[in-house]
């Protein structure tokens, strides 16, 4: 009995492949072998990314939720960006499992440093940002183009993604912003998210 359930899983394992060989049978001939191992791999770049947007969109909502609590008991505070980090590292868990925090980042401009979150499996890097009062949209942006060029250094990286948590909007036209700095780059793919 074990031994015919093992040879149908194998069977059913076999056709599977079989079938995703066929589907990406032109992709083969013209993306190589890196279309058909995305299609087997659940962890692709494009689905984590994915992953990491809904999170980005839905963590003010969640940030808000988690200050609420029943009975009014002390909860969490966001008051600077190691808090907001902290609570992304969190919600990040619910979909990764190698989050590496800190990642070092190859000496650019003869200066060290250190991205907040590296996925290692998915090869993506993720740099928090927290607006404040005396950060002006220049200063931030002028950050985030450092930072772009710094860690495209890193040998593992195929997409840098930036959260900027502005709960008090002080950020002018975020959309624009948004689309300037992630046209910025061509060797890596850059994502930008500034959500209130």
């Amino acid at each position: 009995m074990y031994e015919s359930s093992r040879v149908n899983k194998t069977n059913n394992l076999d056709k599977e492949i079989k079938g995703i060989f066929e589907q990406n049978s032109e992709n083969t001939m013209i993306g190589g072998i890196d279309n058909i191992v995305s299609s087997i791999n659940p962890r692709n770049s494009s689905k984590a990314l994915e992953k990491i947007e809904s999170i980005c969109n839905q963590f003010h909502q969640f940030a808000q939720q988690i200050r609420s609590c029943y009975d009014e008991k002390t909860t969490l505070a966001i008051n600077d960006e190691y808090d907001v980090q902290d609570l992304f590292y969190s919600l990040l868990t619910l979909y990764f499992s190698d989050i590496r925090r800190e990642e070092y980042i190859p000496s650019f401009a003869g200066a060290n440093s250190r991205a907040d979150f590296f996925l290692k499996q998915e090869k993506i890097l993720i740099e928090i940002k927290k607006t404040r009062a005396g950060l002006t949209n220049k200063q931030l942006g002028d950050e985030l183009i450092i930072d772009i060029n710094k860690y495209q250094a890193h040998p593992d990286c195929k997409a840098l993604t930036f959260f900027v948590y502005d709960p008090e909007g002080r950020i002018d036209n975020p959309k624009g912003f948004e689309e300037n700095l992630e046209i910025r780059s061509r060797n890596i793919n850059v994502k930008v998210f500034i959500r209130p």
